[in-house]
């Protein structure tokens, strides 16, 4: 996989330079690949998608410049 499979156009006013006050309100995409659906929610409501079993990987990576 190469980094230039990435590239796309990023307005300069869309690009976030400091996180969020409040980190839980974060926006997030909910992707069901099972029913074709797209839900938008926050970050905070990530838990009510796992179940007993599951599992979360962490990624402490950083963002190119």
């Amino acid at each position: 996989m190469k980094l230039s499979h990435f590239h796309f156009d990023l307005p300069d006013e869309l690009l976030a330079e400091y996180p969020s006050e409040h980190r839980d309100e974060a926006r997030l995409m909910v992707l069901n690949r099972k029913d074709q659906t797209i839900e938008h929610k926050l970050f905070k409501d990530l838990i009510d998608y796992f179940e007993e079993e599951d599992v979360m990987v962490l990624n402490n990576t950083k963002v190119f410049p």
